[in-house]
């Protein structure tokens, strides 16, 4: 594994557990953890369970007792050590975005199918059983045709002018800011809910275009210079409208400018039968209407995704035992695992990396243009 922040923490928790809560096909065993600094790594390695550690991820990469990579570094990170992860012939495991731009996403879908290996985008929120009903409810035709689907992404973390300039908002690091970081994952949850976008237009803000220079960091957090500042170059807010191809209407806002908002990831979705809401933040519920019930009975629902019968809930606690954000890392993991090592099928991959990439280049082109953009000629 390359990284060892808040991302390495999380997905290092999945690979231990994996293997205590489901039946997976092969072990996983954590051989190596890479990572800069040497002393930071290695009290990760110590810490999060890893065999080894290597401060080149090249070195990492070629080693004969590694079958598959999971990169959680920088995005600006993330194609080269793909790259070279794939030459070696290995299954790959990245966090999203999937690169820094489309072209690179797209380069780094070709170099995977033509080596044959497997390869998998973190994109953990479709592995929570709220959603995973959602996505039953909807398949199965009890919302019928989709009307509306509208989402939010809100964080706080740089309401304050003196958070430090942290690699998130650099574009040549993180490629963008919020649009990037989480409308990325609103993106993808509508793509896997109800279908492809057809059509964008957006707008989007930075609100504190100067920050005090990073001293110090610890995940979100860190320490910043008294008296130097450094330019912000990503969006702090995007906001925009879309067309699906189904017909659907969306609504997308994310921000990290949202006072009181922690990690408020929500998406309501409305349909000719029906609706359904969810928010992160209670994510062991889901919120249902179905307009075929008695009218004195009609109202939303809340259903706690904790019997057996929702997916991933029996692998855990007795009902009403509720699960956490890290058990959507173990439930990727296994799905992964099990893909590797049986050919099952498995989503999402790098190809739902270029599709999320797609729709996030249309949108930035439509606010240069200031118009609606067809996301297929992006």
């Amino acid at each position: 594994m390359v990284g060892y922040k808040f991302m390495g923490k999380a997905h290092s928790h999945a690979y231990k557990d994996v293997g205590m809560f489901f039946d997976t096909e092969a072990d996983v065993v954590m051989k190596a953890i890479c990572g800069r600094d040497e002393q930071g790594v290695k009290d990760a390695a110590e810490k999060f369970g890893w065999e080894t550690y290597e401060t080149d991820w090249r070195k990492m990469v070629a080693r004969d007792d590694i079958d598959f990579v999971d990169i959680n570094a920088p995005s600006d990170a993330h194609k080269e050590i793909t790259l070279a992860a794939i030459a070696a012939g290995k299954h790959v495991f990245c966090e999203k975005p999937l690169a820094l731009n489309l072209a690179d996403g797209r380069e780094m879908l070709e170099a995977a199918e033509k080596a044959g290996v497997k390869h998998a985008i973190c994109f953990n929120y479709r592995f929570l059983p709220a959603v995973q009903l959602a996505k039953q409810i909807i398949d199965e035709g009890r919302l019928g045709e989709i009307h509306h689907y509208r989402a939010t992404y809100l964080q706080d973390w740089l309401v304050d002018p003196n958070t430090p300039l942290a690699w998130r908002l650099k574009k040549e690091v993180a490629g963008s800011g919020a649009h990037g970081d989480i409308n990325a994952h609103s993106i993808d949850l509508a793509r896997f809910l109800i279908g492809e976008f057809d059509r964008v237009v957006g707008h989007s803000r930075t609100f504190v275009k100067e920050r005090p220079l990073l001293t110090g960091s610890a995940g979100l957090s860190g320490s910043g210079s008294a008296t130097e500042k450094g330019e912000v170059t990503v969006d702090d807010a995007t906001g925009f409208l879309a067309d699906f191809k189904n017909g659907a209407m969306g609504v997308f806002v994310a921000s990290r400018f949202a006072a009181g908002r922690k990690n408020h990831n929500t998406f309501e979705i409305h349909g000719s039968k029906g609706s359904i809401r969810w928010d992160l933040e209670k994510l062991n519920e889901l919120e249902v209407y179905f307009r075929e019930d008695e009218p004195n009975l009609a109202g939303f629902r809340r259903i706690m995704v904790t019997e057996p019968s929702h997916k991933y809930a029996g692998n855990w606690w007795p009902t009403g035992h509720i699960i956490g954000y890290e058990h959507a890392f173990v439930h990727i993991v296994y799905e992964f695992v099990q893909h590797m090592t049986t050919n099952s099928p498995f989503t999402p991959t790098f190809y739902d990396g270029v599709k999320c990439q797609e729709v996030l280049e249309a949108v930035d082109l439509s606010i240069e243009r200031g118009a609606w953009v067809n996301v297929d000629e992006v």
